[in-house]
């Protein structure tokens, strides 16, 4: 019998390279871009899912990029939409972090945790204020009447931020007074609704809460008092409540805003200001101009509102140290329009203003740099939460501030 042996000709050789040359070359590219990412160890090491509940600040983790840097850290985040106080008020105990947006919802968690003697960590990596976002034709309307001021940053449209003079809008509010009363018309609109600040719900809302607090310090209020007594504070958001109007979670109202409905069904709505301006970079690179019909209002009266990162447990603070410190994503929250912070607590010079510049987009002052308001003590805001959005107060006597 004969045997052949298997052919060794370049030939065949040749057909082997011609079918292993595109696989080997689309490895290469794969580990080529896992290079670039700095990503190339993340399939031989451990990636680590942690668990947070937040509210509006759900913004910065759901992003791309930010997700993709963190991976870079072996990370990986999931969030449960929460409001800040609901979030507060509820048992976290099963979450490695939560992100209420302002102090007092930080205070209700970190304050109980401390009773308990159970792991609690603060970060405050960045900030972002209070406004009120409406339309051009709202906030020309309210100027014609004195009642805002137009910045001097403009855009091809027109100013787009404006300092709104808190006593004089509560004023129309309390006189109920409509928009067509205030000359709505004659910027081609007919509105008959009540002039009015549309917020989310005060019982599960930092922002509601905030805005409730200025209400609170501005109407009828005195120099920069605040409610110091029980029966202040009741009096107070008794003489409010019909002030506010409120009822939506939170991003259902920035949503509202953002749609075409938005001019007749919620003219003017309470808001943090990075989310507007995300909204306009965004607006901007898609379209290559900025949306000149949506524009904010500055409470001439600013309360500097604190997000607090509240790591649980090790591996949450070990994320809080990240966003706070890390250059990456200290960067990628200023893109998002956070005003973020220096190791002293101040905001970190103008990093927003020149993103925004080099992003053609107008600068706003932050208004009420020389009129910041005071937050009432806890206990009494709480008090007042409770009084306007008929829900119960949290507990705020467990060996933390009240």
């Amino acid at each position: 019998m004969l045997v052949r042996r298997p052919s060794s000709s370049r030939w065949s050789r040749r057909g082997f390279l011609v079918a292993f040359l595109p696989a080997l070359a689309a490895v290469l590219a794969g580990v080529a871009v896992l290079a670039v990412s700095g990503n190339i160890l993340l399939p031989f090491e451990r990636v680590i899912t942690l668990e947070g509940k937040m509210a509006s600040k759900r913004d910065f983790f759901e992003d791309e990029e930010v997700q993709r840097l963190l991976l870079k850290h072996h990370m990986r985040v999931h969030i449960t939409s929460s409001g800040s106080r609901e979030v507060a008020i509820r048992d976290v105990s099963s979450y490695d972090f939560v992100f209420p947006s302002g102090q007092p919802a930080g205070d209700l968690i970190t304050s109980r945790r401390a009773a308990d003697n159970q792991y609690v960590t603060v970060h405050r990596p960045f900030v972002s204020p209070i406004v009120l976002a409406t339309y051009r034709e709202y906030a020309e309307t309210l100027e014609a009447k004195g009642i805002a001021t137009a910045q001097p940053a403009s855009g091809p449209g027109g100013p787009l931020y404006y300092v709104l003079d808190m006593q004089e809008f509560l004023k129309s509010i309390a006189d109920g007074l409509r928009w067509n009363d205030l000359g709505i018309q004659k910027r081609g609109i007919s509105n008959a609704n009540r002039v009015l600040a549309q917020s989310p719900d005060v019982c599960g809302s930092n922002s509601a809460g905030t805005y409730l607090a200025l209400v609170a310090f501005t109407w009828r209020g005195k120099g920069d008092e605040v409610p110091d007594t029980d029966k202040e504070a009741d009096d107070r958001a008794r003489s409010i409540k019909l002030l506010l109007e409120q009822g939506l979670p939170a991003a259902d109202v920035f949503r509202t805003y953002l749609s075409a409905e938005g001019k007749g069904i919620a003219p003017v709505v309470v808001a943090y200001e990075h989310q507007y301006l995300t909204y306009q970079v965004q607006y901007q690179t898609e379209s290559k101009k900025l949306d000149s019909q949506r524009v904010l209002l500055y409470p001439a009266s600013q309360f500097v509102t604190q997000p607090q990162f509240i790591a649980l447990n090790r591996e949450g603070d070990r994320l809080g140290e990240l966003i706070t410190h890390d250059p990456e994503l200290r960067q990628r929250a200023m893109e998002l329009g956070f005003r973020i912070l220096d190791p002293t607590g101040e905001v970190a010079g103008d990093q927003l203003s020149r993103f925004l510049e080099r992003r053609h987009i107008p600068v706003p002052s932050m208004a009420g740099d020389n009129t910041r308001s005071s937050m009432p003590r806890l206990r009494f805001l709480e008090r007042m939460i409770s009084i306007v959005g008929d829900c119960p107060a949290a507990e705020t006597s467990a060996g933390g501030p009240e």
